[in-house]
């Protein structure tokens, strides 16, 4: 088998520390899915591997099976004897989650261990702003840093315009604008990858992500589609994938990230405006629907907020089933919702004191 550069693909000194615990397993990286079987790199190279009887019984919910991205311990380094056996999944510094088809609300990992998740988003008549909005709250609730990522900047002839309408509501995010037109267009995502970083795409059909990685990997790796006539694209990926990038680093691909709902999300991140507003209300539980006193309300009328916006963040919320919270205990759901997909809630904690470690940024 060829061997891999496991460093480079994320097993760096944070999760070299772990496998010492383990004595005669493997560590490794999730790198595809099917079904009750995966693909897992190794510094020997990849193994089919299935997870053992007492993982599968020990397992509470469908987020405590492995994902794609995850760094999990196994048993060998090849398939001559069978396959691999997963024994621990390694605590997760990031998780996409999303509800798991034939379920109420149990909730699946889709791809974890993600440093960088761009937002992709097209100049064309996919630009929106309030799609924006709950990309943001997914992603910042996911652990990973968010970018967005303006595609077909060759199709839009009012960017001038469009930029200073995504900075009100991209707060603190970076934003950067690529075309598909010049052999150098997408070269300002490149100062986002390197060596042990992963990076993920999520965005909606037809907005050239699949473009995007061909770009930055040299190869026409996943098929390209022209747009239909009404201006949405199809699918293209189905399968999900961890592959390393030639320059250094890895991505994940995968078809789960595009039905990710907002039932997980940070909106105290995405609308740090709106939340830093509230804190001035007269009344610490205010709904921002005409209360006196309302600092919202207050800034709407001064021209300092829209309207549109304060409609996006109370929708979003009652969707996140977090309507009639306050910030804290939103926070609280929040933790207690990730009991179920940290492993436990003590990395739950860790996870939330974390992110909140570098919201303050330090």
């Amino acid at each position: 088998m060829k061997s891999i550069d496991m460093e480079n693909i994320g097993l760096g000194s944070k999760f070299i520390a772990e496998p010492d615990k383990y004595n005669g397993l493997f560590a490794g990286r999730v790198v595809s899915q099917s079904r009750d079987l995966y693909r897992v790199a190794t510094e020997y190279g990849e193994v089919q591997a299935e997870v053992s009887g007492r993982f599968r019984f020990d397992a509470e919910t469908l987020s405590d099976f492995p994902a794609v991205g995850d760094f999990v311990m196994i048993d060998r380094k090849d398939n001559s004897d069978g396959n691999a056996v997963i024994y621990h999944v390694l605590p997760r510094k990031s998780a996409f989650i999303r509800r798991a088809a034939g379920t109420s609300n149990e909730g699946q990992v889709v791809a974890s261990n993600i440093d960088t998740v761009f937002i992709c988003m097209s100049l064309n008549r996919d630009f929106n702003l309030r799609r924006a909005e709950r990309y943001l709250g997914i992603a910042w609730d996911s652990g990973a840093v968010p970018v967005i990522v303006l595609t077909k900047a060759d199709l839009c002839d009012d960017l001038s315009e469009k930029l200073p309408e995504l900075g009100k509501v991209a707060l603190g995010v970076d934003v950067i604008v690529t075309s598909s037109l010049s052999d150098d267009g997408y070269e300002p995502v490149r100062k986002y990858l390197g060596r042990g970083k992963t990076i993920a795409f999520i965005g909606s059909s037809g907005v050239g992500k699949s473009t995007l990685i061909n770009r930055l990997v040299g190869r026409d790796l996943f098929l390209t589609r022209d747009i239909r006539k009404d201006d949405r694209g199809r699918h293209t990926t189905t399968r999900r994938e961890l592959i390393a990038i030639p320059g250094g680093g890895a991505f994940i691909d995968t078809p789960g990230m595009r039905e990710l709902g907002i039932e997980s999300a940070d909106l105290a991140r995405t609308f740090i405006d709106i939340d830093e507003l509230s804190e001035k209300c007269r009344f610490h539980d205010c709904t921002h629907k005409g209360e006196p006193g309302c600092a919202v309300i207050k800034a709407i009328s001064d021209g300092l907020l829209s309207e549109d916006r304060l409609e996006s963040y109370l929708k979003l919320k009652k969707e996140a089933r977090y309507e009639g919270m306050n910030s804290r205990q939103i926070e609280t759901e929040k933790i207690t919702a990730m009991f179920a997909g940290m492993g436990g809630i003590k990395n739950a904690r860790k996870f939330a004191k974390e992110k909140n470690r570098n919201k303050r940024g330090y």
